[in-house]
């Protein structure tokens, strides 16, 4: 599974004009499963999450994850991060999950996520989506449960 996480001051996502799902200060997680992943996958990255340390301490220093802080996620399915650019001008998603797997995965990945007591909201899998966000730092990392494929 893939993610991209930006430690954000707040985050929503908008379909057919209407707020979906938001959050204040915390991340806004880009999902996207990838062929071969499983719901233990799933659990596997949101354990990493709910741990990674890139909020800042009373010093100032990346030192505390967005469990310590009491943040948010709002968290937006994203099959384009399979996103296969080694040749021609047009990038292949061959290696995302099926869009069955893949909506599958995504709720798991978040209801992880809700099971390690993170607040979590969603996009919706499959929609057109308006995601508006104001990135704090910036922070944007990338995480991926197994080597690039």
């Amino acid at each position: 599974m893939r993610a991209l996480l930006q430690r954000v001051s707040r985050a929503s996502v908008t379909v057919e004009g209407k707020i979906i799902g938001q959050t204040g200060a915390g991340l806004m997680i880009l999902a996207c499963a990838m062929r071969g992943d499983d719901e233990a996958t799933a659990e596997k990255l949101a354990a990493r999450i709910s741990k990674l340390r890139i909020f800042r301490d009373d010093a100032g220093k990346m030192n505390r994850s967005v469990t310590d802080v009491g943040g948010g996620c709002l968290v937006v399915s994203q099959f384009t991060l399979a996103a296969d650019n080694s040749s021609g001008n047009r990038p292949g998603f061959s290696a995302a999950a099926a869009p069955e797997d893949g909506k599958r995965l995504y709720e798991h990945f978040a209801q992880a996520l809700r099971n390690l007591g993170l607040p979590v909201e969603t996009g919706a899998f499959g929609a057109d989506m308006a995601v508006e966000l104001v990135n704090d730092g910036p922070v944007t990392i990338w995480l991926d449960t197994e080597a690039p494929r």
